[in-house]
């Protein structure tokens, strides 16, 4: 079994593999990480083997003690990948964008994928036909636009995504919602165009936390893919065994 670490700046993603199924996966806060990893071994104590990626601060303390319970890797930009990366400057591409891309090989090893993570940024990823990770694009994500607009005016309110009933704003209110949901949208459609345009066949997957909400309003076919990193992930710590 192998335990997949999946660490932001507030939450941890804990999934447990047997082979290539998720058989477990829980969110925790940073603060009850040391807790509910001995717990985790408590329950599965066939776990051989971690990864963590570590998009925020998990620390050396953490990790230390992880490698008490079990061998860990932890992904960076030496760890070995199953495609070739093109990355003009792969020291600095970030290990969640590793891992998405891992997880597009495994899916579509001899086509087109673009990735599209819509978490706290939304990243878009291309791996291509040949196996070759080209890079792709961040952009701020659906809460960051939401947060944006309140912090950088001095009156407009602080709001929650909604289903919109029509993309004419009447409001203050429905118009931040029409301007922020219709655009990010907008935005997602017009890249899927624009590299479906460059490449042949495209596969366009569609994940991180924002990806329900935003699956059904996209005008372009996608497939929606809760765990795709926790995969790459994976798929990554079986590479790398030693």
């Amino acid at each position: 079994m192998n335990l997949i670490i999946d660490a932001g700046n507030t939450f941890v993603k804990l999934a447990v593999f047997d082979k290539d199924a998720i058989i477990y996966l829980q969110k925790v806060n940073l603060t009850d990480f040391s807790t509910k990893v001995k717990a985790f071994f408590d329950q599965f104590p066939d776990i051989r083997r971690a990864i963590v990626s570590a998009v925020g601060h998990l620390g050396k303390q953490r990790i230390a003690m992880l490698s008490i319970f079990c061998e860990v890797h932890v992904l960076n930009h030496a760890s070995k990948t199953p495609f070739k990366n093109s990355y003009a400057t792969p020291q600095t591409l970030g290990v969640d964008r590793i891992a998405l891309a891992a997880a597009a090989f495994y899916h579509n090893p001899k086509g087109n994928t673009l990735v599209i993570d819509a978490g706290t940024c939304i990243t878009y990823d291309m791996i291509n036909d040949y196996g070759e990770y080209l890079g792709g694009a961040i952009s701020p994500g659906l809460i960051m636009r939401y947060k944006a607009v309140h912090n950088q005016t001095s009156k407009l309110p602080l709001l929650e995504p909604i289903d919109l009933l029509d993309f004419i704003g009447n409001t203050t209110e429905t118009s931040i919602h029409s301007g922020i949901i219709n655009g990010i949208c907008m935005e997602i459609d017009g890249v899927i165009d624009q590299y479906s345009s460059r490449f042949s066949d495209l596969t366009v997957i569609l994940t991180g936390g924002d990806a329900q909400f935003l699956s059904k309003r996209l005008k372009n076919t996608i497939f929606a893919h809760s765990n795709f990193l926790l995969e790459g992930l994976n798929y990554l710590l079986e590479y790398n065994k030693s």
